[in-house]
């Protein structure tokens, strides 16, 4: 980071930033100068990360798949923080690996109402922050299998693509006022979602990048956190790949 203090003053929000990616992000924000709130429904996990930011964060056990619980904590954290600048949503579960005529509907409705509805609820909330404050970055966590489709994960798949078109109309709603909102779409990266696959799954996945390994946690968070900053200030609804080559579009 190199004394970088790009995030001096702003204040974040990341969703699932108790573990991998979100705690990536996290972490390079505080260090960079922000104040940070972490969201997770993991009490353990956020008192774990809590100690890995040395305290130097907000830790907000919330459920974002309960739009209330949501609303409430965006208003705990707007109190705290002062407001919300930057939202990092990374919360997301892969579900399990079935073919779709297969797939438990038990198991599709809850990958779309974490990856999706939960998405969705937490930028519904935060953006009248962001407009009452005159400045906003959004960052989503998509997937290259949002793009591409993963064959065995038709949920994960869906609600990804979901996430996409989400940012893509969010960002023009918003493009006249200095909140921009963009995402990601990574190829596999090594991170602990990867216990809720199988071993086939995970194979495949690393068969499709050219690279020929999967990616890393500094590699994702360092394209997140420019488009959480000030630096990224003439793209919206856009959808940035890091995916080792993957991605065809």
């Amino acid at each position: 980071m190199n004394g970088n203090r790009r995030f001096e003053g702003r204040k974040a929000v990341i969703t699932g930033g108790a573990s991998g990616i979100g705690l990536g992000v996290s972490k390079r924000i505080a260090a960079e100068g922000g104040k940070v709130a972490i969201w997770d429904v993991s009490p353990d996990s956020l008192a774990a990360a809590s100690q890995a930011l040395d305290g130097n964060a907000v830790v907000v056990q919330v459920d974002i798949t309960d739009p209330s619980a949501v609303a409430k904590a965006c208003g705990e954290t707007r109190e705290v923080l002062g407001g919300i600048d930057i939202l990092v949503a990374s919360a997301g579960i892969t579900g399990p690996n079935a073919t779709t005529w297969e797939y438990p509907v038990e198991a599709w409705q809850k990958v779309i109402d974490v990856n999706l509805n939960g998405l969705f609820y937490c930028n519904q909330a935060v953006v009248p922050v962001m407009l009452a404050g005159g400045y906003g970055r959004v960052v989503n966590v998509a997937s290259i299998a949002g793009k591409e489709g993963n064959p065995n994960a038709p949920a994960y798949s869906a609600s990804k693509a979901g996430v996409i078109g989400l940012t893509k109309s969010l960002g023009k709603e918003l493009a006249k006022q200095n909140i921009t909102v963009n995402c990601v779409t990574p190829a596999a990266v090594h991170t602990a979602i990867f216990d809720q696959m199988n071993q086939s799954h995970i194979d495949f996945m690393l068969s499709k990048i050219p690279m020929g390994r999967f990616g890393k946690v500094d590699e994702v968070t360092a394209l997140i956190c420019w488009l959480a900053s000030e630096e990224c200030s003439f793209s919206t609804g856009a959808v940035f790949d890091v995916s080792g080559g993957r991605a065809t579009y």
